[in-house]
């Protein structure tokens, strides 16, 4: 019996001692040197007594590595030859099944079930496929898997981004729609062209729209996160008629409200003064929007003064965004691509101006060819071109423009002005250059010039001029950031020669330069996260007068220079809760230092602002603190649809302003001045709150919307009646920081198809301000509230284009707009064996009401692809009616009777004739 124990023991021994020895894994040794996946499949059969099995035809067998391994066992041998492939293997025996993405599992468990069964609830397709890619195929059925499954850390969802490209320019193209039709979701692209979109895993269909490309249908399997990069081809299949138009609905869609998007092109349909497209111009047929009269370079945005817009050209500042009076923009319109407005909801990026934000975006340009366009016209002729530098690489675009406009001021009904002279001209280049997928780097400069002179002996100068560096740097698939490197100037100048012991050269001059860190964070498909920061140096010459002779009679006067820093913190999230509620919430923590060298007059508290209330006069040196003023500033806009087509939003914003301009006119000037927050001057504060409705009808053909608001303005400037503000050393005492009120309901309607398209605005608002400051002098119409310069209740425009053809169109204007208030007088007073003037409270009258109606007939070349230039011409007929609009009233006493004269821009039509070219 033990003989027998010892027999059964000894064969246990055995056997488990030979299968240990099985069950040790054989250890292998090769040498990969620029060979094929394949090839080393191929290699390792030759060598071992294992065989593989798998399609040919599968792409990842042809990619090519370099790896080296000693005594290493197989498993690990084949997992880093796959690593980085959709390649996945299974096991069984020495045999060695290759799978493509999908992953073989040897057991069934509850863990795996409930990981994969997304996969099965949307029955994916069969275990192999073959992949074919190809991004023009307008109707592609193959099916492409991206990624790998992975067995143990297997994910329900994938983030899909990408960027989409036209093939001919390699420009990245905006407002393309990818569209996932079977799951019901979607997104589009940015500005950059930029898409990204989380999608379950298995089978997608996607959907990549543009009117005016070929579309691109796609089957994907997602097994990881992944980037495609489209490219799109132009259609140039030959329609009735081709209307390029943004996603379906959008603007019932967008969270944002009191805010406009146009592209400039629409503008040429539209018969304007002088026969140009003008940005400015066409703004001012939007409802909200006006200006305090014809001729007028200052722009007043629901209820707000003219210095609290901000009007950027690519993040640069310009201070005065007219030539010629106001008739023309300062920016060339054939280098702007869009123009965003924002009147209601700004976003937490922007700071600085209390009413509105008109956000400039310049054209890119062509990465592969020559390409250019122009005008001539009767006033002003411009040329615009992009090339190339290095082919799909970098890209320079450039632009001029200037005027011959002499003649057309002796049509004008003003005898100064007759005798006048203007011409300005302006000038813009930009290059840009793509460093690789993650990096691209762009810079500009823009400068501007206008000379005028109203009488022989006075020449009048202003200039704009900016410069920025911009480094655009994706950190990764959910990380876009911007660095930006910005410096404007507005200068502008009084040459006075007559008598030489009398003349003299006046300079006013203010600098300011910035600096822009934005990052956008996609953070899912519910939040989209942009923060980051910006500070801006601001420094002034508020005035230098400088006699020309060396006996003139004149003193040299300088005023202190001022300088101040802006900075602000934003963080903003684009915050989705369901398909129906949406939100837009910002933050932006704003803080401005008014710095020296300075010299300050510090008043007794609570005194008037008078020189017999002078406590101290305190001098500060350079970069010495002076004032700090800062505040948080709240951005809320949310919208609730409650269908694809009808939508309501809500918004509240409030805004900080540390510079003021200075002007005692009526309206806008070339010559008026700024100034910086200080000891004295407080900074201005906005609040607006609006609520609008928006609706679109026949599937989007008609855009309807109406919008109320209601905001409050403190502490902006206003000035004492006959202040003189230039060379002023104690602007506070001249000074009244008042109070502002506005209100108002905004009707839109917009027809952006068919034959007949345009849009009808309609604006009942009034603006109404109160100057009730602590002197008798500063106190006027007894401290209530009245009407401000701009206050016109009703503000009628229409805009219509009618094609005859894919050639022929004609366009029409009609402008209707109630008449601004103005001061009259009401009787004479004796006083001191002198005679004067009674005027009523002021702004209590209005003068007449404005109507203007302009035609323009539109004529476009032949439309045929291989001509070397294409042709567009605008016949004009600006103020048709022939209507003498008022645009200043003013008295005279003359004999001991008081006269009013009134003078206008045009009083009778004026025709032109454009002509603009493409090439």
């Amino acid at each position: 019996m033990k003989k027998k124990f010892l027999i059964n023991f000894l064969f246990i021994l055995f056997a488990s001692t030979l299968q240990g020895q099985n069950n040790e894994e054989t250890k292998y040794s090769f040498s990969f040197e620029n060979k094929t996946i394949k090839e080393c499949f191929i290699e390792i059969e030759n060598k071992t007594q294992n065989r593989f099995y798998f399609n040919e035809k599968w792409t990842d067998l042809n990619k090519k590595i370099n790896l080296s391994f000693n005594e290493v066992n197989l498993e690990t041998i084949l997992n880093d030859i796959i690593k980085d492939t959709n390649l996945n293997f299974f096991k069984d025996d020495n045999k060695f099944i290759i799978t493509q993405s999908n992953f073989i599992y040897t057991d069934i468990n509850t863990n795996l079930i409930v990981k994969d069964s997304v996969i099965n609830e949307n029955k994916t397709s069969p275990l192999f496929f073959e992949k074919i890619i190809d991004n023009q195929d307008t109707e592609s059925e193959s099916i492409t898997i991206i990624g790998k499954q992975d067995g143990v850390n297997h994910k329900k969802t994938h983030v899909l981004d990408g960027i989409i490209i036209d093939t001919k320019t390699n420009n990245p193209i905006s407002g393309v729609v990818i569209n996932v039709t079977n799951r019901n979701k979607k997104t589009e692209t940015n500005i950059d062209g930029y898409f990204k979109i989380e999608l379950p895993d298995g089978l997608n269909v996607i959907e990549i729209i543009s009117m005016s490309y070929k579309k691109i249908n796609q089957k994907i399997i997602l097994k990881k996160d992944a980037t495609l990069n489209y490219q799109l081809t132009e259609n140039i299949t030959l329609l009735n008629e081709v209307v390029v138009q943004k996603e379906k609905n959008k603007e019932v869609k967008t969270v944002a409200s009191g805010v406009t998007t146009f592209n400039v092109e629409k503008a040429k349909n539209v018969p304007l003064v002088l026969g140009e497209r003008d940005i400015i111009k066409l703004a001012l047929s939007l409802p909200g929007i006006k200006a305090a009269s014809e001729g007028s370079s200052g722009i007043n945005v629901r209820g707000g003064k003219d210095d609290q817009n901000l009007f950027l050209l690519d993040n640069a500042t310009i201070y005065n965004p007219s030539h010629f009076f106001g008739f023309f923009s300062s920016v060339n319109p054939y280098l702007v691509n869009e123009v965003n407005i924002y009147k209601g909801h700004i976003p937490a990026e922007f700071g600085g101006r209390i009413a509105s934000v008109f956000e400039i975006n310049s054209k890119e340009g062509n990465y592969e060819k020559f390409k250019g366009e122009g005008g001539i016209g009767p006033v002003t002729s411009n040329i615009t071109f992009t090339t190339p530098i290095v082919k799909g690489k970098s890209t320079l675009i450039a632009g001029a423009r200037a005027t011959y406009s002499k003649w057309i001021l002796k049509q004008i009904d003003n005898e100064n002005l007759q005798k006048s002279d203007a011409n300005f001209y302006d000038i813009y280049l930009k290059y840009k250059h793509k460093i690789n997928e993650n990096n691209a780097i762009e810079t500009s400069a823009y400068y501007s010039k206008d000379n005028f002179n109203i009488s022989s002996d006075s020449l009048y100068s202003y200039s704009n001029s900016a410069f920025s560096l911009n480094w655009k740097h994706n950190f990764n698939k959910k990380n876009i950031s911007n660095f930006q490197l910005i410096n404007s100037n507005y200068a502008f100048g009084i040459d006075y020669v007559a008598d030489n012991l009398k003349s003299f050269n006046y300079d006013f001059n203010i600098n300011e330069t910035k600096f822009i860190f934005k990052n956008v964070y996609f953070y899912n498909e519910k939040h989209k996260f942009s923060y980051g920061l910006n500070t801006t140096l601001y420094q002034l010459n508020p005035g230098e007068l400088k006699p020309i002779d060396e006996n003139s009679l004149l003193i040299y006067r300088k005023i202190n220079d001022e300088k101040g820093l802006e900075s602000a913190l934003f963080i903003n999230d684009e915050y989705s809760l369901n398909k129906k509620l949406s939100f837009n919430l910002g933050l932006r923590y704003s803080s401005f230092l008014a710095m020296g060298p300075s010299t300050q007059t510090i008043y007794r508290n609570g005194a008037p602002t008078t020189s017999g209330n002078i406590e101290e006069i305190r001098t500060y040196k350079n970069n010495e603190a002076i004032k700090n003023y800062n505040g948080l500033e709240y951005r809320f806009g949310s919208r609730y649809m409650f269908n694809e087509t009808f939508s309501v939003k809500l918004a509240y914003t409030t805004n900080y302003q540390y510079l003021h301009k200075l002007s005692s006119n009526t309206t806008q000037s070339p010559t008026d001045t700024w100034k910086l927050a200080d000891l004295n001057i407080k900074p201005a504060f906005g609040q607006q709150i609006s609520l609008g409705f928006f609706k679109s009808l026949k599937d989007d053909l008609y855009q309807i919307s109406l919008e109320g608001y209601y905001k409050k303005t403190e502490n902006f400037l206003d000035f004492k009646v006959g202040s003189d503000l230039l060379l002023s050393e104690s602007i506070e005492r001249d000074a009244i920081q008042g109070k502002g009120k506005a209100y108002g309901v905004e009707f839109l309607i917009k027809k952006s198809e068919g034959r007949l398209n345009g849009w009808i605005g309609y604006t009942y608002s009034r603006s109404l301000i109160q100057l009730n400051d602590n002197t008798p002098d500063k106190v006027v119409n007894n401290g209530n509230y009245f009407a401000s310069n701009f206050d016109k209740p009703h503000d009628f425009n229409t805009i219509l284009n009618y094609k005859f053809t894919k050639r022929y169109s004609a366009s029409f204007n009609f402008t209707y707009q109630t008449g601004r208030p103005v001061t009259y007088p009401v009787g004479t007073y004796t006083y001191g064996n002198a005679q004067y003037t009674l005027y009523s409270d002021r702004n209590k009258f209005r003068i007449p009401d404005y109507y203007r109606v302009d035609i323009g007939i539109n004529i476009e070349g032949n439309h045929k692809i291989k001509k070397p230039y294409h042709s567009f011409w605008n016949i004009s007929v600006y103020n048709l009616l022939g209507r003498n609009n008022p645009h200043s009233i003013f008295f005279v006493t003359e004999n001991g009777q008081i006269k009013a004269y009134k003078t206008s821009i045009f009083s009778y039509p004026i025709p032109t004739i454009t002509y603009n070219f493409k090439f």
